[in-house]
């Protein structure tokens, strides 16, 4: 697995799984014991600090449920809520086009979203990345800022405003990854 793959595993799983779901334990306790750092692929030291600190389970479960979950959330997590004429199912026909499985939970959460750019990772061959083009020029860029802007000024806990930091600060990174790949191949 590659740092791209990392990235976008990492950051979907936090924001697509409840943090109480047990497939999570083993990250928070990276992220509790400070040790993500030693795998983390980008220069974000002091986000990553920042995280640390801020590992209460029961608080920040709190606030995820707040954020993200039920009719009455404050931050939407679907591109759907974002982007004016989007809909669930162009998120769907497009990875499903590309073989990726996918559960019957809403395909455009932006956790799916993330962990759908860590399995067109994975399943590309060396210099393809059509699919990635797309997937963050059109269901993840159009909206990503705003919805990182919302997390960060609805968030009651430090972890969720720090995440969403270290989420923008990685997705232009490997936007940028993804474009200068392009360019080298002209």
């Amino acid at each position: 697995m590659n740092e791209f793959s990392i990235l976008c595993r990492v950051l979907g799983s936090l924001y697509y799984r409840q943090p109480q779901d047990p497939l999570l334990v083993p990250l928070f306790t990276l992220i509790k014991e400070g040790k993500l750092a030693a795998s983390w692929p980008l220069e974000q030291d002091d986000l990553l600090a920042r995280l640390q600190k801020s590992v209460d389970m029961d608080v920040l479960t709190a606030d995820y449920n707040a954020l993200f979950v039920g009719n009455d959330c404050r931050v939407a997590p679907f591109r759907s809520a974002w982007v004016e004429g989007a809909t669930e199912g162009d998120v769907r026909t497009f990875l499903s086009d590309r073989g990726m499985p996918l559960a019957e939970s809403p395909a455009d959460h932006f956790g799916t979203l993330l962990l759908a750019a860590s399995w067109l990772e994975d399943q590309s061959t060396e210099d393809e990345s059509e699919a990635q083009d797309i997937l963050f020029a059109e269901f993840l860029l159009p909206w990503c800022d705003t919805f990182l802007g919302k997390v960060e000024a609805h968030a009651q806990t430090p972890f969720w405003r720090t995440l969403a930091q270290l989420t923008r600060d990685a997705i232009a990174a490997m936007w940028e990854e993804l474009q200068e790949d392009e360019v080298e191949k002209l």
